[in-house]
């Protein structure tokens, strides 16, 4: 069975800020152009059998500028939808519910373009997308590679581990990095996190 690439997209001003950035397009900024750079070395002599990539302007830039030729966009790889908290940090959330988590609470309704998600529907989107990469792994052709977001690609690591998609909170995911789904003996593991080349 071949492994699963998952590349988070390079900084952005609101990643750099620690803003809870899901469906607002934000566009790298230049040290998030320098971190997917930095990738292409990793992925000049892989040579992956599919390359899906969230719609999002920064995940895009990131296939590209890591060199990953055909990328197709998948709605399915989109960023959790903060509703209310689309744009906010965690500090500034705090201020008003100190105990919050994303894990643990969620996030309030906001306007029509942001009515927010649960973990279980991220993790529902992230069983669509493992279902959608799961016979070119099977295949054992070559890598598939996922160029997406933070929240999202720690609810879909723990989905491809059988957990509950609130047991992403456990993957902290650094921007402009790779990380390895594999398996060992039939089971799937974690073969390498926070990979910068």
């Amino acid at each position: 069975m071949s492994d699963l690439l998952l590349v988070r997209h390079g900084e952005t001003a609101w990643s750099a800020d620690g803003r809870h950035t899901g469906r607002t397009d934000v566009p790298l900024t230049a040290r998030g152009v320098e971190e997917a750079l930095s990738l292409a070395p990793y992925f000049r002599d892989r040579h992956p059998a599919l390359v899906l990539t969230s719609p999002l302007s920064r995940a895009v830039a990131t296939a590209e500028l890591a060199g990953l030729t055909g990328a197709l966009p998948d709605p399915h790889l989109l960023e959790w939808d903060y509703g209310g908290y689309e744009g906010v940090t965690t500090a500034e959330i705090r201020r008003t519910r100190p105990d919050w988590s994303l894990w643990a609470h969620g996030v309030p309704p906001g306007d029509t373009a942001h009515p927010g998600e649960s973990a279980a529907q991220v993790g529902a989107r992230a069983d669509r997308a493992l279902a959608r990469v799961a016979p070119v792994l099977a295949a054992d052709e070559g890598a598939a590679v996922l160029v997406a977001h933070g929240h999202f690609l720690r609810v879909l690591t723990a989905r491809y581990l059988r957990l509950g998609p609130e047991e992403g909170r456990l993957f902290l995911l650094r921007t402009g990095t790779v990380s390895v789904l594999s398996t060992e003996h039939g089971l799937p593991v974690i073969a390498g996190w926070n990979i910068s080349p």
